[in-house]
């Protein structure tokens, strides 16, 4: 099959795509392709890992923020049944991400703390998990995982400020990492692979020409471009070594769960993503549950999960509300096991956290943050000001240290999160 020419002049213009089976590119946004092969360096044992999990719509803080603080605290509701898994995580209360407003709009922020004020224009910036996979990725045929209960929108941006879609079919996921391509369609991906490498020298040469036609501003962008294209370049030479190796088989089945539940389809998600990290297929992912989350099978719920988060203090809402966020806490307690019996707990930092601390009022201070494993030594509630929020991209500095990626800051980072230890 011919690989489509496709004009750049065209292509800043109108923002075509260019295609050929598996490889998209986009212009000016080409980093936005979701990666399909890394090379691997499944050999070492001491490799960190990391998975982030959203939530659309936050959690009830009465419910999930404990009563005391260090090592002392008090289990809250939402972590009462889950005491066997305390000196494994660490609760983050009176934390958010600064200058972050617009309530759902701040969506995009979760992972990469770009300030958002209401009515902003300007764009975002790498995700977390995406700066850890630019860096690490490599080693590991996926360079990252992005995935949603019920959607493509994902927190996961590229350096150019570009989403990532996601992955949201459970058995698409399965067969991307652990079903086997035929050899015909093997050989289909190393041309493809070949092809797109050619025509990536034609466009760069027609897009070099016309930057010389541009203004300062046209040229920032194309020089975005430019970077996307190397980074374009990269990712296939490292596709190219993964095409002929055989995938992982996990010896399951791919689960089947209804879609229009989506607590089964957290459960799902986290099962395939246990596999993933066991079998070093990735070790960094991020996972999010939109506000459009199905709730069919549910007992005890009549409402949808939107409405019922934007309770206005209903005492009948927060009950029904609190029977949702309890079963999402339950399945992400319950991936954590799974990391902890196969031994990969203490290598993985797994963080889960939302773009509003509540959601009724559409506020985005006071964040919930869960996070364990990673090596950290955990069994404490860092207390922040609610009313002086501690800033939580100082976490995720903490985190890029944790992988070995000495970063001076992280977005509006101030330091390193005091009593993370």
């Amino acid at each position: 099959m011919d690989m489509p020419y496709i004009s750049t002049r065209k292509c800043l213009s109108r923002r075509t795509a260019l295609r050929a089976g598996s490889i998209s590119m986009a212009l000016p946004l080409l980093d936005a392709m979701h990666p399909a092969f890394a090379s691997t360096n499944s050999g070492q044992p001491k490799a960190k890992r990391f998975v982030g999990v959203s939530l659309s719509l936050g959690l009830h803080s009465p419910n999930w923020i404990p009563e005391g603080n260090g090592t002392s605290y008090k289990a809250s509701r939402y972590l009462r049944a889950h005491r066997d898994l305390r000196n494994d995580m660490t609760i983050v209360s009176g934390s958010s991400h600064p200058r972050v407003t617009g309530g759902h709009t701040a969506e995009g922020s979760i992972f990469s703390a770009c300030p958002n004020t209401r009515g902003s224009t300007g764009r975002n910036t790498i995700s977390l998990d995406q700066l850890m996979a630019k860096h690490l990725g490599h080693e590991t045929r996926f360079p990252s995982l992005v995935l949603n209960t019920g959607g493509s929108t994902s927190p996961s941006y590229t350096g150019n400020g570009a989403m990532i879609p996601a992955e949201e079919d459970v058995s698409k996921l399965f067969a991307k990492l652990f079903v086997n391509d035929t050899k015909a369609e093997q050989n289909r991906q190393s041309e493809l692979i070949q092809r797109g490498q050619s025509v990536l020298d034609i466009i760069g040469s027609e897009a070099k020409a016309l930057k010389r036609e541009l203004g300062p501003g046209d040229q920032e962008k194309l020089d975005a471009w430019f970077t996307s294209i190397r980074d374009l370049e990269l990712r296939l030479r490292m596709n190219s070594g993964w095409v002929h190796k055989p995938k992982p088989n996990p010896d399951i089945k791919s689960p089947r769960p209804n879609r229009n539940n989506s607590i089964e389809v957290v459960r799902a998600m986290f099962d395939i993503v246990s596999l993933a990290l066991q079998t070093d297929s990735t070790r960094f992912v991020t996972l999010h549950m939109p506000g459009n989350a199905k709730l069919k099978g549910v007992d005890g719920i009549s409402e949808g999960y939107h409405g019922l988060s934007h309770h206005g203090r209903d005492e009948d809402k927060i009950k029904q509300l609190t029977l949702v966020e309890q079963a999402v806490i339950d399945e992400w307690t319950d991936f954590l096991r799974k990391l902890k019996k196969s031994e990969l707990l203490d290598s993985t930092m797994v963080l889960l956290t939302s773009n509003l601390g509540n959601a009724s009022s559409h506020n985005n201070r006071n964040m919930p943050v869960l996070f364990a494993g990673g090596g950290f030594k955990h069994g404490r509630h860092l207390a922040f000001s609610q009313k002086n929020n501690y800033p939580l991209p100082n976490l995720y500095l903490n985190a890029l240290h944790q992988l070995g990626l000495e970063q001076s800051s992280f977005a509006t980072s101030t330091g390193t999160m005091t009593g993370l230890v």
